[in-house]
């Protein structure tokens, strides 16, 4: 579904990420690890159109996407669930599901139902101030908003990031009830054992390019693997 043929992406001045090659296969989970600022989120950012490569190319189903604007992203399908969750926090719960169907002109009634049955407690909190909302609960609007533009692959930067591990539980029966929804997803995930045990593929980014790849169980089981992001 996605190819990223050697991109390479400066980011502040320093060649953030340095020649990558991967695949994201239509109706998997993918999940890139590393260490903080291995190039992680800047590869997720530069499919995503918010930055623009140095050179490579991003194809996504069979067509060369490489330096299109954000909002071409959304419309041909692929939607990213931000770091930090940065919901509209003076919008409500309904609100801001809407911002993230923005580009469509149908119906939502039936996709925010579908959110609502993913998530419940937004369905309770559906007329709530964003802002008003725990941590777990944005998380949730911020999957919920991105699952909006009905993508074809969502990709997902750190969803576990300051959540209690119960709350990261759920997050993560989430994603997967997604992507066995037909969503592909690819994943930023610091907690790279439960990244693994989700992921079908997984890739390993140190300082801006690839040093391992496998399937998921593969790289859990893997000695290096084990010593560097596993403790």
């Amino acid at each position: 579904m996605l190819k990223i043929e050697y991109l390479c992406v400066n980011y502040g001045g320093i060649r953030a990420v340095k020649g990558i090659t991967l695949d994201v296969p239509e109706g998997e989970i993918v999940t890139l690890i590393g260490a903080n600022g291995a190039g992680k989120s800047t590869t997720l950012r530069a499919i995503a159109g918010v930055v623009k490569p140095e050179s490579g190319r991003i194809i996504f189903m069979d067509k060369d996407i490489t330096g299109i604007s954000p909002d071409g992203v959304v419309a041909g399908g692929i939607t990213l669930v931000p770091e930090g969750r940065r919901v509209f926090p003076d919008l409500t719960v309904l609100e801001n599901l809407k911002v993230g169907a923005y580009l469509r002109k149908d119906n939502l009634e039936k996709d925010i139902g579908w959110v609502y049955e993913l998530f419940p407690v937004l369905k309770e909190r559906s007329w709530q101030a964003a802002g008003t909302l725990s941590g777990g609960e944005q998380q949730m609007l911020s999957v919920g908003r991105a699952l909006m533009s009905r993508p074809k692959l969502m990709m997902m930067d750190e969803p576990s990031l300051g959540l209690a591990p119960i709350i990261v539980k759920g997050i993560f029966d989430i994603i997967k009830e997604i992507n066995r929804q037909g969503v592909t997803i690819l994943l930023i995930e610091q907690n790279a054992n439960l990244a693994l045990q989700t992921a079908n593929m997984a890739y390993v980014l140190e300082t801006g390019s690839l040093s391992m790849k496998g399937t998921g169980s593969e790289l859990l089981n893997d000695e290096a693997v084990k010593k560097a992001y596993l403790g």
